[in-house]
């Protein structure tokens, strides 16, 4: 066994927590339960590593063995990078029958086409997402494989989520050869990242629920408040006001959990506002910017600004309306006026 991929295993085995070191090799499957009978796994990670190593040299382990394990383990521990989306289109709408091998062989052909030093390797999961680990390198030097890039592709949609790797130069090369494995046309970013990669999924493939409605606020009413019944008018306010804001906000978001999104981005279209006796604009051109969302857990805390009084409920449907556009590239052309008065907190 090469020395490159001697170690990479047993750094690969040492990432994982020791109470999970044998139950990630049955399911690597490379060892057979008999050598797994022989590894102490109550000893430190280190000399477990090693064991594991000897073990796979008997078994002439190579690279794509050692590649598989990795996958395995970014599967599992798949929090632990940052997945970006990506929406392929095709030119017509019709349907093709979708085959695993062919897929195979047109991504492979399509990257080593353009880079030699490559490494490719693919696992199929139940949930009929193919994971794609690529490991690149350069005209003159081999892969690196610790800093590979990752690629989850459910089969029969246009969506590819994608972990890439430091390399950016790569990343075109990767998207061409998506599109040509899949037979589609186009391929582009949809702006929406998180670490959470089932609150992705979950946002593209519809899985997750929101309400998308417009909420006007009732006017308040004016009447003279006797002295004497003020604070208990008050109380009463107050009481109905924050069962208000709990109600629109569960229309808006629903009363289960958020999926975690971290990022989010969408391009602004408008007409500004302004009196023509005023004379601030001379022609009527549209104002344009990028409007840039990011916090550790974007939605949910959307949800509570209106709750904790840093916004007025209803939210706009500027903040609302994220998961849904996200489908459609976050490209939103608002005609109406520069920003809701409840886009931003006074």
């Amino acid at each position: 066994m090469d020395e490159t991929v001697a170690e990479y295993i047993r750094r690969t085995v040492l990432k994982i927590p020791r109470d999970e070191i044998k139950t990630m090799l049955q399911k690597w499957g490379f060892l057979s339960e008999a050598q797994l009978q022989t590894l102490n796994f109550h000893q430190i990670k280190d000399n477990i590593s090693q064991e594991v190593v000897q073990l796979c040299e008997e078994n002439s382990a190579d690279i794509k063995q050692a590649a598989i394990l990795d996958i395995i383990y970014n599967h599992i521990y798949q929090n632990k990078r940052m997945w970006s989306v990506y929406q392929m289109k095709k030119s017509g709408e019709e349907l093709e029958y979708f085959d695993i091998t062919d897929f195979k062989k047109k991504f492979k052909g399509r990257l080593r086409s353009a880079l030699k030093n490559v490494t490719i390797t693919f696992k199929e999961y139940e949930d009929n997402a193919i994971w794609i680990r690529i490991a690149w390198g350069t005209p003159y030097k081999k892969p690196n494989q610790y800093k590979p890039s990752y690629v989850v592709y459910h089969s029969q949609t246009p969506y590819v989520f994608i972990s890439a790797s430091v390399l950016k130069s790569n990343l075109p090369l990767l998207c061409q050869a998506l599109i040509v494995a899949s037979n589609y046309h186009d391929i582009r970013e949809m702006e929406l990242r998180s670490h959470s990669l089932n609150s992705l999924k979950d946002i593209v493939f519809k899985r997750y629920s929101q309400n998308f409605q417009t909420y006007y606020p009732k006017p308040l009413q004016e009447g003279n408040v006797e002295p004497e019944s003020a604070d208990i008018r008050i109380v009463q306010e107050n009481r109905s006001e924050k069962e208000r804001i709990h109600r629109l906000n569960q229309e808006a978001f629903g009363g289960g959990p958020q999926p975690k999104l971290e990022f989010a981005q969408y391009r602004l279209e408008t007409m500004f506002k302004s009196d023509p006796k005023m004379g601030v604009l001379d022609k009527r051109e549209p104002f344009r910017c990028l409007v840039k969302f990011s916090s550790p857990h974007l939605l949910e805390s959307l949800k509570s600004l209106a709750p904790a009084g840093m916004a007025d409920a209803p939210l706009s449907p500027l903040l609302t309306c994220i998961p849904h556009k996200a489908r459609n590239y976050f490209k939103i052309r608002e005609k109406k006026g520069l920003f809701p008065e409840s886009f931003v907190s006074p």
